[in-house]
């Protein structure tokens, strides 16, 4: 395992979340001295994610399993993370983030609906079997003009 692997859960590639999932995985790798993160958008993968053999889906589900360490973000839909996120998880066998670390961002409108969200993406991610990091980062849409400075700020602050 190697490497920092963000995954943007929005179903809009090139989102505000993904914006932030970014500079996140870069403030990490910064922090870290790692190579920049691969980037997965999962909205550009399409109605692939529910095809069997689709070449993106395994691409993308193979980089999760190559991964030291995940940025997996997310808009907050309907009070969770997204659908498509859900299903590119569900490809993922029991325990298939066993000893990786995980980030999870979360996006939504007001905080308590970030913290809401962000709590449902944190028990997904356990119950993949990542080790999942405190806190994690849920941000209100109105902070997102300054997506560096929340990342770096966080990145900072990540007690390993």
């Amino acid at each position: 395992m190697t490497g920092i692997v963000v995954v943007s859960g929005n179903p809009r590639a090139g989102s505000r979340t993904s914006a932030l999932a970014i500079a996140v995985g870069e403030a990490i790798a910064a922090r870290l001295g790692s190579p920049a993160p691969t980037v997965i958008e999962v909205g550009a993968l399409g109605a692939g994610l529910l095809t069997d053999g689709d070449a993106g889906t395994a691409a993308a589900v193979a980089a999760l399993a190559e991964a030291g360490l995940l940025v997996v973000a997310t808009p907050t839909y309907k009070g969770s993370y997204t659908g498509v996120l859900k299903v590119l998880l569900d490809r993922l066998p029991n325990q298939g983030l066993a000893g990786k670390q995980a980030v999870p961002v979360v996006t939504a409108g007001i905080a308590p609906q970030a913290a809401a969200a962000e709590a449902l993406l944190r028990q997904l991610l356990v119950e993949l079997g990542a080790a999942v990091v405190r806190p994690g980062l849920p941000v209100v849409e109105a902070d997102l003009p300054e997506t560096v400075e929340i990342a770096q700020k966080y990145a900072a602050a990540i007690d390993w």
